[in-house]
């Protein structure tokens, strides 16, 4: 799906200056093309995000039956033929990198009268999918996957029943699954996390019209009712706004305007981390599009000071933590991560990847089983050392270690980049607008 492996080269240029908006929400445009699909009607998609992992799964949906239209850039007409319209594929369903995308789908496909195959690119095929296949079984589900529970994942469709199900760990793609597969089960199913996670599936069901309670921390809904076909507006995708966030803050004289980034409070736990740590980033004309609220933000230079992360905010920061990393390396003291493990199971072990990029960089770092603690190089003058770093393809990495060589006494290569594609097309040009310093090497 990435096109084969490429690297960067970055190095320190100046300031970042202008304003900026990112692409769409990566969460709401899979959810959005999927329930699109199970609609009744036909669903318009404004801001959709034009990223390999998204497009991956309207591919899949149009191998399903569905007929999906692009009449323009980051806009998709979903043609949804209703909950019992998808037709069965004689051929693998290719979730490319797409962990969101493979996890979801398995809770629709479980409630199918079909079966199912669901493969992923090398990275994908090494994901955990027990936490998934575990309580949809408890449904009635019926998947096999591979060695040690991992990609492909053969799904024989069939009846589900509702279930009442406590996580053991915080997921939003697990409780996802079971809500996708809930709409499919008879009876009721009820999902309780130990900590609140992003509710973007919740508040899409019930913007499609299906009769969803939720609360921070649970969701219940009953099988047997219908999507109908709506409007959607996806915001700008706050992961992505993520990494300007943290480069503005970290790179002396900068000042960056982004635009309508979407501000659910549950995907927004790196910015309460960033302003304890002293961050200067002001929220400005904040509104709700798409049923998600958004603002501008408005982010300067500001010195950073070393912080413990509170636990309670992990969980709606899971996928920032890189480029927290990237801002504790630049802070004043030491930043301490914890309960974090989560990040050991993403595209790459996080914590491992982080932690042997910032060390090439000269950055004090020591890795523990759910997280790691960093020692800021604030007051060192350059904050990093020329060097090399491998982002092992994953994209979240590559774009944190780019902001790092923004602060480096010399050029940083960054190895393996093309899986950037999947969540932030044009990060290359946006970041050099900006004045970031950064081209293929």
């Amino acid at each position: 799906m990435s096109g084969g492996a490429r690297d960067w080269i970055a190095a320190a240029r100046q300031p970042l200056r202008g304003r900026i908006r990112v692409p769409g929400d990566k969460s709401v445009s899979h959810r959005a093309v999927m329930l699109g699909a199970l609609a009744e009607g036909s669903t318009e998609i404004h801001g959709f995000l034009e990223g390999e992992d998204t497009r991956a799964t309207a591919a899949i949906f149009e191998q399903l039956g569905v007929r999906i239209e692009a009449p323009a850039a980051t806009g998709r007409i979903v043609h949804g033929v209703g909950l019992h319209g998808l037709r069965g594929s004689g051929q693998a369903l290719d979730c490319g990198n797409a962990g969101t995308g493979m996890r979801l789908l398995a809770g629709v496909l479980a409630g199918q009268a079909f079966d199912s195959v669901l493969v992923g690119d090398a990275s994908l095929s090494k994901r955990p999918m027990r936490r998934i296949t575990e309580p949809l079984a408890l449904m009635g589900a019926r998947i096999d996957t591979g060695a040690q529970g991992v990609p492909p994942l053969h799904i024989r469709g069939g009846a589900l029943r509702g279930i009442d199900y406590d996580l053991p760990v915080a997921s939003a793609q697990v409780k996802s699954a079971l809500l996708l597969a809930g709409l499919y089960a008879s009876g009721w199913t009820t999902v309780r996390e130990p900590h609140p996670t992003r509710d973007y599936t919740e508040r899409m069901l019930a913007a499609f019209g299906w009769p969803i309670e939720y609360a921070p921390g649970h969701a219940r809904l009953e099988g047997g009712h219908r999507l109908r076909a709506t409007r959607i507006d996806v915001p700008a995708d706050f992961s992505s706004a993520a990494f300007f966030l943290v480069a503005a803050s970290v790179v002396p004289g900068s000042e960056l305007h982004i635009d309508a980034v979407g501000m659910n409070p549950r995907r927004t736990g790196l910015l309460q981390a960033l302003r304890l740590m002293g961050a200067d980033i002001r929220e400005e004309n904040p509104r709700e599009q798409g049923g998600e609220p958004v603002a501008d933000l408005v982010v300067r230079h500001a010195v950073l000071r070393g912080i413990e992360v509170p636990e309670a905010l992990v969980p709606d920061m899971i996928d920032e933590f890189p480029a927290l990393f990237i801002a504790a390396a630049c802070a004043d003291g030491r930043t301490v991560v914890r309960g974090a493990a989560e990040l050991r199971v993403k595209e790459s072990d996080r914590i491992a990847t982080m932690a042997a990029g910032l060390r090439a960089l000269g950055v004090a770092i020591e890795e523990t089983p759910d997280g790691a603690v960093i020692e800021g190089r604030a007051g060192k003058g350059v904050l990093f050392d020329r060097g090399e770093v491998d982002s092992h393809g994953d994209h979240r990495i590559a774009m944190s270690f780019a902001i790092a060589a923004q602060l480096a006494r010399g050029e940083v290569r960054i190895r393996d980049t093309a899986n950037v594609a999947t969540s932030f097309p044009g990060f290359e040009t946006l970041a050099t607008r900006t004045g970031m310093t950064l081209k293929p090497a």
